[in-house]
């Protein structure tokens, strides 16, 4: 029988390295600096490790930036309860299309308008799209064009959602009954 080399699969696979990616490699390289920095090692070898970490964070901010420039304020101001409608549509209008983290967390803020919203409904990141169908601030338009989007099932979280218009919110729901109806 013969084999597949498994080295070989996943070195023909591309792996993509979004902000995500980065920015989660970054606070697990901060939390190993901070436990170098308690360690009672030589001091000759803590001062080497701390010099290697603060230099791969260094790396891992650099590439967050070329991402989107100014990253690390963008995303604080992203998630900052304060910041108005206005602020993260201008964030949301220059968003570049790689920063799938940024994208996410403007989504997810309370203050998030309509018109962003509706300018995320069709990322290309899943988890945005169903951030788009749950948030109640989507006009009614665009969550009757997710539901219907046969491609993806985020109906059940547009019936989920208290903008969603009570008709296509009944639909939906009785679409909820019959599905559970229909398992044994």
């Amino acid at each position: 029988m013969a084999t597949i080399d498994l080295r070989k699969k996943f070195l023909a696979r591309k792996i993509y390295r979004g902000t995500q990616v980065i920015l989660g490699e970054r606070q697990h390289l901060q939390e190993v600096l901070h436990s170098v920095q308690k360690a009672k090692i030589a001091a000759t070898r803590k001062r080497a490790e701390i010099r290697q970490l603060t230099n791969l964070i260094h790396v891992r901010t650099k590439e967050l930036n070329q991402i989107n420039p100014g990253w690390d304020r963008k995303f604080k101001q992203a998630r900052d309860a304060k910041t108005n409608a206005t602020q993260l549509l201008g964030l949301a209008l220059s968003l570049p299309k790689d920063d799938y983290l940024l994208a996410r967390v403007l989504t997810e803020h309370a203050e998030a308008p309509p018109e962003l919203l509706a300018h995320f409904a069709a990322h290309p990141y899943a988890a945005v799209r169903e951030n788009v169908a749950r948030h109640p601030h989507t006009p009614a338009t665009v969550l009757m064009r997710m539901a219907e989007d046969p491609s993806e099932p985020l109906w059940f979280l547009v019936a989920c959602n208290p903008s969603t218009p009570s008709d296509l919110r009944e639909r939906l729901r009785a679409r909820m009954k019959q599905a559970a109806q229909s398992q044994p």
